[in-house]
């Protein structure tokens, strides 16, 4: 177990790492733009983030799809389907680029109005989203390559190449918002520099230290690009799923509470993302080794790992809580709200700060599902989220509480699922494990 537990971290830290800087692009650009902008440039980002969470989300499923065939096949030992599934997943990357490069560019201001922005909200939001979309092949594939140089032991460059990543996108923020006075546009295109920065050191240990142009199967199979967006699905889901969620509360909260409340969410969902992804990044570091260990029928470690996974996460979710209350009167100053944003942002966070005791089980238990190929149940927690917010939402607690109802609803939505992710996860295992040797 000792080598389990050493692989564990090995896997795990650097992955838990580069997941919180994949989530960190848009509160920096928040940061810079709150500072120079003001509170309708703040609003005007958040309200745009689920447009690029939604090309993150793409690049991420996919290339966590051919990841996870890539660790059972090594677990198995056939490498024939292991270099189909990394050639194929590498075209599906591509693909998909193209395609939300052309949609986002011709449809983002009639999405936004559908997300509810109006005004100079709008119109920030439109020229950050026309900027951000011209780069979608570079966002899709450096959060997609990330998963796949994962499985094949480099999990420390997928950190390296985010931070690098990450540094980039402050400077060229600072030099672009703050000095030269580019505003929205300046930020999104610091984005799109530091995408661009995080593709490069993915794509050279693709190429030198996996040897991709020889070892991949690039030549497109039906069966396996089939399979691939089917797994895709759901870590699709678990990317984008909380910017569902965004939209939704964003529009309860324009109803509700106006753009005061629009730009106090603002902050709360840059800060709150921030720890929904440190347990993202535990869930699916977790992944090459469940996946192998699954491919291979070692259910004893297998299961090891999931354990590791569970006190770790919690550990780590029971950090963030603290420092959330600490920190819930300065916080919202770091982005330069105004004092009145700043003031309700104090008592938001706590909302929020409770769903997340929920979030870490959730985050494990759904990388879990699809590591092993359980998808119907991964799909039922993922999408579960924002169906039953919705429904909240729609017919509860706005309608009762007003706008401490749709601070309410998420924590109450994160209860339910948890929930039902124990009960699957019971029946999984009585199901699965005894199969498993």
């Amino acid at each position: 177990m000792k080598a389990v537990r050493r692989e564990f971290w090995k896997n795990v830290l650097p992955s838990m790492i580069a997941f919180a800087f994949t989530g960190v692009y848009a509160i920096v650009d928040g940061f810079f733009v709150g500072r120079n902008v003001g509170d309708a440039g703040l609003a005007a980002i958040n309200m745009a983030y689920p447009l690029v969470a939604l090309i993150q989300a793409a690049g991420s499923g996919l290339g966590m799809a051919g990841a996870i065939q890539v660790a059972i096949n090594k677990g198995k030992k056939d490498e024939q389907e292991e270099r189909r599934y990394l050639g194929n997943a590498i075209i599906l990357l591509a693909v998909a680029g193209i395609v939300l490069m052309a949609g986002l560019s011709l449809a983002h201001i009639r999405i936004l109005e559908m997300f509810g922005a109006t005004g100079e909200i709008l119109s920030y939001a439109g020229i950050y989203i026309k900027i951000i979309a011209a780069g979608a092949m570079l966002q899709v594939f450096s959060t997609g390559m990330v998963p796949l140089i994962r499985n094949y032991d480099g999990a420390m460059t997928a950190m390296c190449a985010m931070v690098a990543g990450f540094v980039t996108n402050i400077i060229f923020d600072w030099y672009f918002v703050s000095i030269k006075g580019y505003g929205i546009a300046g930020a999104a295109a610091a984005t799109l520099i530091g995408q661009m920065v995080t593709v490069v050191p993915c794509m050279v240990y693709l190429i030198v230290k996996v040897r991709l142009m020889r070892y991949a199967i690039f030549k497109p199979a039906a069966n396996t690009i089939k399979y691939l967006a089917l797994i895709a699905i759901s870590p699709f889901g678990l990317t984008l799923s909380p910017n569902i969620v965004i939209i939704i509360i964003n529009k309860s909260a324009i109803a509700y509470g106006g753009e005061l409340a629009v730009s106090c969410y603002a902050v709360v969902s840059y800060v709150i993302c921030v720890a929904q992804l440190l347990m993202q990044g535990i869930g699916d570091g977790a992944q090459p080794l469940i996946g192998r260990y699954y491919g291979s029928s070692n259910k004893e470690e297998m299961l090891h790992v999931r354990r590791m996974a569970y006190r770790f996460g919690g550990g780590v979710m029971l950090g963030c809580v603290i420092l959330l209350y600490l920190t819930r009167f300065r916080m919202a100053g770091v982005f330069g709200v105004s004092e009145s944003v700043e003031k309700l942002y104090g008592t938001v966070i706590l909302y929020f700060a409770a769903g997340l005791i929920f979030a870490a089980f959730l985050r494990v238990t759904t990388s879990y599902f699809y590591a092993v190929e359980q998808n119907l149940e991964a799909y039922v927690l993922i999408y579960g989220e924002p169906l039953l917010l919705s429904l909240c939402m729609a017919f509860l607690f706005p309608k009762i509480w007003g706008l401490a109802g749709v601070w309410t609803a998420p924590a109450f939505t994160q209860c339910c699922l948890a929930l039902v992710g124990l009960i699957l996860l019971k029946m999984l295992d009585k199901r699965m494990l005894g199969k498993v040797k």
